[in-house]
C-alpha cells in the first residue's frame, strides 16, 4: 500500500509540475469557502451544470444517427427511437433535458431575485449568467427545428419571419438566418451546425467564465451578507465552510433527488401530455399544411405572449426583446442597500410576487389560442411584467427595509 501511495504522490507531483491540478482543486473546491447557511435554493447551480453535461453527452450520441437533411431528418429521428439500441432513451433524455435545463435555470434566476445575487459585487457574475441564458435560448431554438416535425417546422417559420419586421435590414436578416426564402433544407443544415458546434462552444466558455467570476467574488447567501468581511487570523471566513466535502455531499443529495424525478419523467411521461414534446411534432413537416395552433416550446411562451399582445408586429418584437434585455440592468435598477428578501420591505416582496405571477400567466397564455380575452389578459400581465423593472428604482429606494445582521444566521 505504501508503494502505491508513493507512486500516486509522485505521479501527482509530476502533474503539478506541469499543470496546476492541486492548485485548481484547492482554489475551487477544497479551500473555496462558501457561506454555511445555504438552503434548498442553492441546489440549482450544480444541477444546471449536471443537465449541461447530460445534454452534451446525449447530443453527441444522437448526432451519430441523425441526418441533417429535410428528406431524412424526421426518418432518422424515428430510426433512433425504434431501431437504435436504447435510442429512445437517449432521445427522451435529450428532449426532457432541454425542458429540465430551463426549469433549473429559471429557478436559479429566481433565487438571485430572492437573495439579491445580482447586486454588488456580483454584477459581472449576473451579466455572464444572463449571457448564458441568451445562449441557451438560441441553442434551444436552433435545436427545436431539427426533428423536422410539423410544430418544429412551423414554429421556426413563424419565429424567423419575425425578423422581417425590423425596418430596413429585416428582410435581409431573416433571409440570412434561414439561408432561404422559407425554412428549408438549407435552414436545417444551418441550424444543425449552430446547435451542435457553435452554441455549445459559446455556452461552455460562458459557463467557465461564470464559475471563475463566482469564485472570485464568492457565493451569496440567504442573508445577503458578505462572509469575507469577517475572517479569522488565518484569513478564513468565520461564517464559511469548505465547499468540499460539505457542499459536494449536499449537491450529491440534490443530484440523486433530481435524477429520480428526471427518470420518472423519461420512463413514464416523456411527452408530459404535449408539454415537453408536442403531439404535432410526431408528424413529418409539411410546408403545405399549417397546424391549427402554432406555439413555440413552453420555455419561450412568456415572451411569445408578450409578442402577440401588441398588435404591431415590429412593436411586439421590440417588446419581446426588451422583456429579456431588462434583466441585464437589474444590478443598477435595484437601489436598495439590502440584498436578501428576508430583510426587504413589502414593496419589493409585492413587486416580486406580481412579477412571478405575471411570468407564469404569460407562459400559459402563450400556449393558448389568441382569443380577444386572452390577448387582453396578455397585455395586462405584460404591463405588470415591465413595471417590475421600470418602477424598481423608485419602490426599492423608498422601501421600508429591515436591519441586516452583521453575521449570517442559520436557517
Amino acid at each position: 500500500m505504501n508503494v502505491i501511495t508513493k507512486m500516486l504522490c509522485s505521479f501527482l507531483s509530476w502533474i503539478d509540475a506541469r499543470f496546476p491540478l492541486t492548485k485548481l482543486w484547492n482554489e475551487h473546491l477544497a479551500k473555496y469557502y462558501a457561506p454555511k447557511n445555504f438552503n434548498f435554493w442553492y441546489f440549482f447551480g450544480s444541477l444546471a451544470l449536471l443537465v449541461l453535461v447530460i445534454q452534451i453527452v446525449t447530443g453527441i450520441w444522437l448526432t451519430m444517427n441523425y441526418k441533417p437533411s429535410a428528406e431524412h431528418a424526421f426518418a432518422s429521428v424515428e430510426y433512433i427511437m425504434r431501431d437504435v439500441e436504447w435510442g429512445w432513451w437517449i432521445r427522451y433524455m435529450h428532449s426532457t433535458g432541454s425542458s429540465a435545463f430551463f426549469i433549473v435555470i429559471y429557478l436559479h434566476m429566481f433565487r438571485a431575485l430572492l437573495y439579491g445575487s445580482f447586486k454588488k459585487p456580483r454584477e459581472l457574475l449576473w451579466l455572464t449568467g444572463m449571457f448564458i441564458y441568451l445562449t441557451l435560448m438560441a441553442e434551444a431554438f436552433f435545436g427545436y427545428l431539427l426533428p423536422w416535425g410539423q410544430m418544429s417546422y412551423w414554429a421556426a417559420q413563424v419565429i424567423t419571419s419575425l425578423f422581417g419586421a425590423i425596418p430596413v435590414v429585416g428582410e435581409d436578416l431573416a433571409l440570412w438566418i434561414r439561408g432561404d426564402y422559407v425554412v428549408s433544407d438549407v435552414t436545417l443544415n444551418r441550424f444543425f451546425s449552430f446547435h451542435v458546434i457553435a452554441m455549445p462552444l459559446v455556452l461552455l466558455g460562458l459557463v467557465f467564465v461564470h464559475i471563475i467570476a463566482l469564485h472570485e467574488v464568492g457565493s451569496n447567501n440567504p442573508d445577503g451578507i458578505e462572509i469575507k468581511k469577517h475572517k479569522d487570523a488565518n484569513g478564513i471566513p468565520l461564517d464559511g465552510i469548505p465547499f468540499h466535502p460539505y457542499y459536494t455531499v449536499k449537491d450529491i443529495y440534490g443530484v440523486v433527488i433530481f435524477l429520480i424525478v428526471f427518470s420518472l419523467v423519461i420512463f413514464y411521461y416523456p411527452e408530459l401530455h404535449g408539454f415537453f414534446l408536442e403531439h404535432a411534432n410526431f408528424v413529418p413537416a409539411n410546408p403545405l399544411s399549417t397546424p391549427e395552433h402554432i406555439v413555440p416550446a413552453w420555455y419561450f411562451t412568456p415572451y411569445y405572449a408578450i409578442l402577440r399582445a401588441i398588435p404591431d408586429k415590429f412593436g411586439g418584437l421590440v417588446a419581446m426583446g426588451f422583456a429579456v434585455i431588462l434583466f441585464f440592468f437589474l444590478p443598477w435598477l435595484d437601489r436598495s442597500p439590502v440584498k436578501s428578501i428576508r430583510y426587504r420591505g413589502w414593496f419589493y416582496r409585492i413587486a416580486l410576487t406580481a412579477f412571478v405571477i405575471s411570468f407564469l400567466f404569460l407562459g400559459w397564455l402563450g400556449m393558448q389560442v389568441a382569443t380577444p380575452l386572452y390577448t387582453w389578459l396578455a397585455r395586462i400581465f405584460s404591463v405588470i411584467y415591465f413595471l417590475f423593472f421600470l418602477l424598481m428604482p423608485f419602490y426599492t429606494r423608498r422601501d421600508n427595509d429591515k436591519p441586516v445582521p452583521e453575521r449570517v444566521t442559520m436557517p
